[in-house]
């Protein structure tokens, strides 16, 4: 695809400052960009790159005008990087092939489910029965969506989702050495809003009694694990190897970065941003943003440090009562 910068103007909006006529023949980083190519600045952070990048054309805000001009051609608009994602799907749809709506021969549709005619099922998916998949929604390759679970509207499940699969529901029989475990069926669904995406190899389990409930406009990235009974409500975005445990609610417009952890029957507020690696343990009732990650450092001070914190309740002591002896 070929466009200029006047055609991505008329396009998606913004002012052109430089050369209308320039021609943009990708989209890359301001590090790697060429001068056919059209890049971004987003976080003032990365500035110094705009100096030395050879892009044609660069998105940035309004403070950023002169700055960027003084190299060349620039798009200014009052949110680059969502400029950048919208100018994205408009390239995308120039340059890569429609998908199709249709079931693929390979894949398996039970009888009794139901696929909007104009969703698209990948190769080896299976939608069990009783399942639903709405209009416009994209079902990648070897994706399952088992017996009695909602897919709403224009979702896109990534390559080897799975949706239904059984929660983790044990529940301990015996004692000593005949302990064993006893299966809990599974009794409810998952229910999918409109406008979900969900990352290759992620699974949401089906609830034990009620239904798991992922709300419209949900964001998940690959490997992110979301447990029996739990409801994420609307326009929440988890990253990669997130996992939420069974029965938590968790609140619209949340975010949880990569490898975040949220224990079984919580309650996360809306507006809640929790860093990554955290694990979160106890309900958070207020929006904000939560951290608890122990910084990492070379191994032997890190163990040096970890011996200290082990020590904190003693030591928290001492000073108690060196308080209390003092005049």
């Amino acid at each position: 695809m070929r466009a200029t910068i006047a055609d991505i103007v008329a396009r998606l909006g913004g002012e052109c400052v430089g050369n209308a006529g320039l021609f943009i023949d990708g989209i890359a980083t301001l590090e790697r960009a060429t001068p056919g190519s059209i890049s971004f600045l987003a976080n003032p952070r990365y500035r110094a790159a705009l100096a030395t990048s050879k892009a044609g054309c660069v998105i940035v805000a309004p403070d950023m005008r002169d700055e960027a001009s003084a190299r060349g051609a620039v798009i200014v608009t009052e949110d680059p990087y969502l400029y950048y994602a919208r100018l994205s799907q408009w390239w995308v749809a120039s340059v890569r092939p429609p998908t199709l709506p249709g079931v693929h021969p390979s894949a398996v549709v039970d009888a009794t489910a139901v696929v909007h005619s104009s969703a698209s099922v990948g190769p080896l998916a299976w939608i069990g029965p009783g399942a639903h998949i709405g209009a416009d929604t994209r079902v990648g390759a070897r994706v399952v969506v088992a017996d009695g679970c909602h897919v709403g509207e224009r979702c896109i499940l990534h390559p080897g989702v799975v949706i239904g699969a059984d929660g983790f529901g044990f529940a301990p029989s015996g004692a000593g050495a005949g302990k064993r475990w006893e299966k809990i069926e599974q009794l409810g669904t998952v229910r999918i809003g409109n406008d979900v995406e969900i990352g290759a190899n992620s699974c949401i389990d089906r609830g034990a009694l009620g239904d798991t409930v992922i709300d419209d406009g949900v964001k998940l990235d690959n490997l992110v694990q979301i447990a029996h009974n739990v409801h994420v409500g609307a326009h929440s975005a988890m990253a990669g190897c997130v996992g939420i445990a069974g029965s938590t609610r968790i609140g619209a417009h949340c975010t949880l970065g990569g490898g975040a952890i949220v224990l079984g029957h919580l309650e996360l507020a809306d507006h809640v941003h929790i860093s990554a690696s955290t694990t979160v343990t106890r309900s958070i009732l207020e929006s904000g943003h939560y951290s608890g990650v122990f910084p990492f450092d070379d191994n032997a001070a890190w163990e040096k440090n970890a011996a200290t914190l082990r020590q904190l309740h003693s030591l928290r002591d001492r000073l108690r009562a060196l308080e209390k002896k003092s005049p």
